[in-house]
Parts: C-alpha cells; sequence; structure tokens
C-alpha cells in the first residue's frame, strides 16, 4: 500500500530530468529526511509546479510512495524564494552538495532541516559567513554521530582559552605536549576556537582559518575522495577576486 504524504516542509537539493518530460528530484524534508521523487510532466512549460521547484524555496510538497522513489501529487509555496547571490548562493549550494553526499534517504532528522533553514536565511542576510557555514557542518556531524567533543578536552578538564590543542575525532581536544602520546602532526587549534564553536559565536579570523580546517578534516573521510564541486567553485571564484 502507498504511503500517502501531504503538505510536508521541504527543499529542492537537486533536480535532473527524468524520462520525457519529468523531473527527479532529491529534497530534504522536515520529517522524512531525504526522499528521492518524480515529479511527473515537470518539464512542460506549462507545468504549474515547474517554476517552484528550485533550490532555495521553501516549498509544502505532497506525494504517494509506492516504492523507493516517490511520486509528487502537490507542491505550494511555504514562504518566499531565498534570495542568494554571489558568495552566499555558492555557499547555498555547498550545503546543498553537503546534504546529497552524507544524508541517505529516508533518515528524519528534523533538526537538521531546522538547522538547513536557519543556514538559508543567513546566508541571505549576512552573505556566506564561515561561522554560518561551521555551525551547519557541526549540526550536520551531530546528526550523523561523528559529533564533535568541545566541552572538555581529552582529559575531561575543561578547555583553556588560551590552550593550544591537538583535535583527533576519536579522542577530542588533547592539549598540546600534555603526553607522549600526543600527535606531532593532524589538526592543532586554539581552546578559543573550540569554546567558540561550542557556543556557535561568531568566529574572529585566526578561528575561522582554524575551524574550517578541522571541520574539512572530519568530514573528510565521510565525503571520499571526490572533490566538493561547490567549493572547488568557492576557492576559483576568490581567488580571481583578488587577482582583479
Amino acid at each position: 500500500m502507498s504511503e500517502r504524504v501531504s503538505l510536508q516542509p521541504a527543499y529542492v537539493l537537486h533536480q535532473r530530468a527524468y524520462r520525457e518530460t519529468s523531473r527527479l528530484l532529491e529534497v530534504l524534508t522536515r520529517d522524512y529526511g531525504r526522499i528521492g521523487i518524480v515529479a511527473r510532466g515537470a518539464r512542460r512549460p506549462g507545468s504549474r509546479v515547474r517554476p517552484l521547484l528550485q533550490p532555495f524555496v521553501p516549498l509544502l510538497l505532497s506525494w504517494s510512495a509506492p516504492g523507493e522513489l516517490a511520486t509528487l501529487t502537490g507542491a505550494e509555496s511555504a514562504g518566499r524564494a531565498l534570495h542568494l547571490q554571489g558568495d552566499a548562493l555558492v555557499c547555498g549550494f555547498y550545503l546543498n552538495e553537503l546534504l546529497l553526499r552524507l544524508l541517505t534517504r529516508h533518515d528524519p532528522a528534523p533538526e537538521l532541516f531546522s538547522a538547513y533553514h536557519d543556514a538559508l536565511g543567513r546566508l541571505q542576510t549576512h552573505g556566506c559567513d564561515p561561522t554560518i557555514l561551521r555551525r551547519f557542518e557541526k549540526r550536520l556531524l551531530d546528526v550523523l554521530g561523528y559529533g564533535l567533543q568541545l566541552h572538555e578536552d581529552a582529559r575531561g578538564e575543561a578547555l583553556s582559552a588560551d590552550g593550544h590543542y591537538h583535535y583527533e575525532p576519536e579522542r577530542g581536544a588533547i592539549p598540546a605536549g600534555a603526553d607522549r602520546d600526543t600527535p606531532t602532526g593532524g589538526i592543532t587549534i586554539l581552546g578559543r576556537c573550540l569554546q567558540a564553536l561550542a557556543a556557535d559565536t561568531p568566529l574572529d579570523e585566526t578561528c575561522q582559518k582554524q575551524a574550517q580546517r578541522l571541520l574539512a578534516s572530519i568530514l573528510a573521510p565521510h565525503l571520499g575522495p571526490r572533490p566538493l564541486k561547490s567549493r572547488d567553485l568557492l576557492i576559483r571564484t576568490r581567488r580571481r577576486r583578488t587577482t582583479e
């Protein structure tokens, strides 16, 4: 028996042509996680839903799900499309790419939907602020079960704002020089940067760089060797801007 869902809050993460007149959507929903939906006839010029089924548009979707792929039965706007431009647009696609690469289908995570919605709103208001990206990456790792240990060091002691730490995903923050097992390589980060990540407070320039390296190193094994297209695009865009 097909499951029928009505007016579920959702965002389109990606879409591609499917057969002659349809589109295959990958969407993030509030209560059902990431799902694949076939929008029949959505490629036809006169399709009513065609203008709605775009990234960064808050939607209310209805579908029936006889199998792995659902069939769209309705789509309504749930608010104004978020107006992302320049770097903010690329950063929005970066969030989408993370979700597509790391989330499995049909794994509900309402808190992640809320974090995504919040991140898009902040990108629209503040542009591509690194603090927004790090906050979302941290939430995503929490949902995946790889959350950062940010409230104490590996010995169970409070982090020192002025302290220097080596961060290992399995152990957490290890005070530099604390013992002979302290790694000589890996990610080095200041205590105040870990504290800022924990508190979701703005990151200064030093902490932006250190937090980016930390989160990238933890995400990398889960993303695999294939580069993120959005990350490469953002790097190229910023390099081009500095040479103009």
